[in-house]
C-alpha cells in the first residue's frame, strides 16, 4: 500500500498553529509527514482570514501550492481555516485548484475526506460548523521541542466592532480542565518545559462550562505537573482580569510574570466605538494593579491606529499613554477595514496615508521606550531557556519574552548548553529588543 506524504503550510496565529498540529497528529499513523511541500503528495494550507494582508497571504499561498501539482508531487490540495470558513463559497468558484475545502472546526473529518478522494477522486467542500472534539487529539508539535502552545478555549463573545473572529470561530467555548491537564502531562513527557496558554480571551476560561472564571485554578493545576517549568498566558483582556488570577500569577513560581493585554487603544471615545467593554481609567487601574501586585511583571499589548473617527487628539492621547506608562512590549497595527464588521460601515474612515504615519510614529516612540527599558537590564542575571546557536552565540528567551513576538537573549558560554536547558545569563549589552550577555555556571569558573 502506498504511504502518501503530507505537507502542511500553517498561516496566521498560534491558535491556527494548534489546529494544524492536531491535523498532522490525526494523519501521522496513515501518512508520512514531511516539512518539504515539494515532496508532498497531499498539501494542506491552513489559512488565516483575520485582516486584508492575512487574506492575501492565504490566497497567494494556495495559488503557490496549486502550482506544485504540475511542478512537483502534489496530487491533492486541501484548504482549511479562517479564510475558507469566511469565504468558502467564493473560493470554491474562484479557486478550482482546491480539491478539498474545510472550515475552521471541520478538521476532524480530514482523514475521511482524503481517503474518499484517493478512492474516488471526489473533491468535497465541508464548511459546516462543528463543536465535536475540537482542540482535542494527538499533536505533532511545530514549535521548538521545549515549548508548546495549549489552546484552552475556542471562539469569542466580545464582538469588537473591528473584528470578524466571532463570526468565523463562533461563541466562546472552554475546554474541560481535565482534558487540558492531560494534554499538558503528555507534552511534559515529551520534553516540553514551557506551555503557553492561548484562546481568543484566556481570562474568560471556565465561565461558560463552570459558571465562573477558572483560569487561576487551571494555572494552579498545571504547575503541579513534573517537567513543566514555565507557564505563560497570552491574550488576557484587561477588563476580565480578576483578583484571584492576579494573586495566582504573583505567588506561583512556575507562572512567568508576563501578561499579554490586547488594549487596542486608550481613548475612551475610540474604545467605545471599538465595542470594548472598558475605558481609559479602568485600563490604567488594571495596569497599576498588575504592577503593584506582581513583582517585575512584563506587560505586552497590541494597539490599533487609524480606527474610524480617531482624531489627532485621540492619537496624541495614545502617544502620551505610551510615554507615561512605558509598557514593555508593544505591537502597532493599522486599522484594517473588514467587510462584515460594524466598523467597516462607520463614518469617519481614516486615510491610509494617515494610518501609516501614525503607525510609524508610534513604533518610533516605542523603540525608544524599549531601548530605555533594556538599558536598565544591564548587569541583571536571568534564567534563559536555550533555543539554539547562531555562529558563536547561543540564543534563547527569558521570562519577559514570548516566542516569535518578542526579542531574544544572545549569549556566549564556555561550555555548550543543550537546547531546552535553562542557563543563567548576565546581561552586558542590548539592542532595541534583544539582550546580549554571558552565560554563567560553576563549571565555567
Amino acid at each position: 500500500m502506498i504511504k502518501y506524504k503530507v505537507g502542511m503550510v500553517s498561516l496566521g496565529c498560534d491558535k491556527n498553529r494548534v489546529d494544524s498540529e492536531i491535523m498532522l497528529g490525526a494523519m501521522n499513523r496513515r501518512y508520512e509527514i514531511t516539512n518539504n511541500p515539494k515532496e508532498a503528495d497531499i498539501i494542506i494550507v491552513n489559512t488565516c482570514g483575520f485582516i486584508e494582508s492575512a487574506k492575501q497571504e492565504s490566497i497567494d499561498t494556495i495559488l503557490e501550492m496549486a502550482e506544485y501539482k504540475t511542478k512537483y508531487n502534489c496530487k491533492l490540495l486541501i484548504a482549511t481555516g479562517c479564510l475558507t470558513q469566511r469565504y468558502g463559497d467564493e473560493l470554491k468558484k474562484l479557486m478550482p485548484e482546491i480539491d478539498i475545502m474545510l472550515g475552521v472546526n471541520d478538521y476532524t473529518k480530514i482523514d475521511e475526506l482524503i481517503n474518499d478522494f484517493i478512492r474516488n477522486k471526489d473533491g468535497k467542500t465541508e464548511i459546516n460548523y462543528s463543536d465535536e472534539n475540537i482542540n482535542e487529539g494527538e499533536r505533532i508539535l511545530t514549535t521548538d521541542k521545549s515549548t508548546a502552545y495549549i489552546r484552552i478555549a475556542e471562539g469569542c463573545n466580545n464582538f469588537c466592532t473591528y473584528c470578524i473572529i466571532p463570526k468565523i470561530r463562533g461563541k466562546f467555548r472552554s475546554r474541560k480542565m481535565e482534558n487540558i491537564i492531560a494534554e499538558a502531562k503528555v507534552l511534559a513527557s515529551r520534553g516540553v518545559k514551557e506551555v503557553i496558554l492561548i484562546a481568543q480571551d484566556t481570562t474568560l476560561y471556565g465561565s461558560d462550562i463552570y459558571g465562573e472564571k477558572r483560569l487561576h485554578l487551571l494555572l494552579k493545576e498545571l504547575s503541579t505537573i513534573e517537567g513543566i517549568e514555565w507557564i505563560r498566558v497570552l491574550y488576557c483582556y484587561p477588563e476580565e482580569i480578576y483578583d484571584e488570577l492576579i494573586e495566582e500569577i504573583s505567588k506561583n513560581d512556575k507562572v512567568v510574570k508576563y501578561l499579554d493585554l490586547p488594549i487596542q487603544h486608550i481613548s475612551s471615545k475610540i474604545l467605545k466605538l471599538m465595542g470594548r467593554k472598558t475605558n481609559k481609567e479602568d485600563i490604567i487601574k488594571k495596569i497599576d494593579d498588575l504592577r503593584n501586585n506582581i513583582d517585575n511583571v512584563t506587560l505586552r499589548t497590541s494597539l490599533i491606529v487609524g480606527f474610524p473617527n480617531e482624531s489627532e487628539e485621540d492619537f496624541n492621547e495614545l502617544k502620551d499613554f505610551l510615554s507615561d506608562y512605558k509598557l514593555d512590549k508593544v505591537g502597532v497595527f493599522k486599522y484594517s477595514r473588514e467587510e462584515g464588521t460594524p466598523a467597516a460601515i462607520m463614518d469617519g474612515q481614516i486615510d491610509e496615508e494617515i494610518k501609516e504615519l501614525r503607525e510609524k510614529e508610534l513604533m518610533l516612540l516605542q523603540n525608544s521606550i524599549s531601548k530605555e527599558i533594556n538599558n536598565k537590564k544591564i548587569g541583571r542575571i536571568y534564567s534563559v531557556l536555550v533555543e539554539g546557536q547562531n555562529d558563536n552565540k547561543f540564543y534563547g528567551r527569558n521570562y519577559e519574552m514570548a516566542p516569535e513576538i518578542d526579542g531574544n537573549v544572545f549569549f556566549t558560554k564556555k561550555c555548550t548548553p543543550k537546547i531546552g536547558d535553562f542557563v543563567k545569563v548576565k546581561i552586558e549589552d542590548n539592542t532595541d529588543y534583544d539582550l546580549v550577555g554571558v552565560g554563567i555556571c560553576e563549571s565555567c569558573k
